[in-house]
């Protein structure tokens, strides 16, 4: 997320979003059309979780932005970028720009504010519990002693 808005500042342009079909995999892929009245100014990626835990993770949230549902599959719109340094636990789907493999996603709750997101951490947070994993960050790099002035 922080790269992407660095890059933005610099003027660099991101790397196209494949559109939908285009992935290579073979499979029909459509972007999450979020509502026109919403400002995604910081671009957008979704995270899926099994449409059972979908209930419990909105409930135990501070804040839930748009969410949409298809193939049993709730797909939180969240900043882009918010895969960098986190490590989704399985059975959760990350989709870069919102370009989800399936061809009708439906909007099924819409922010209360202006912003369309789903605050990352607290998702993840969430979904490591839903699975029963320890949730882990990023590669651990090597210890860097802070020296005291």
């Amino acid at each position: 997320m922080l790269r992407d808005a660095l890059a933005r500042l610099r003027g660099v342009r991101p790397a196209p979003r494949p559109a939908a079909g285009e992935d290579g995999t073979g499979l029909a892929r459509a972007r999450l059309p979020l509502p026109p009245e919403l400002c995604a100014s910081l671009g957008y990626d979704a995270v899926g979780v099994p449409a059972r835990h979908g209930f419990h993770l909105m409930s135990h949230l501070p804040r839930t932005g748009c969410v949409f549902e298809a193939a049993d599959v709730w797909w939180w719109i969240v900043p882009a970028g918010s895969d960098q340094d986190l490590d989704w636990p399985e059975p959760v789907a990350y989709a870069s720009g919102g370009y989800v493999p399936v061809p009708r996603p439906r909007l099924i709750h819409g922010p209360d504010s202006s912003t369309p997101y789903t605050p990352p951490i607290p998702l993840f947070l969430m979904v490591c519990q839903v699975a029963g994993v320890t949730p882990s960050w990023g590669a651990p790099g090597p210890r860097r002693a802070v020296t005291a002035p």
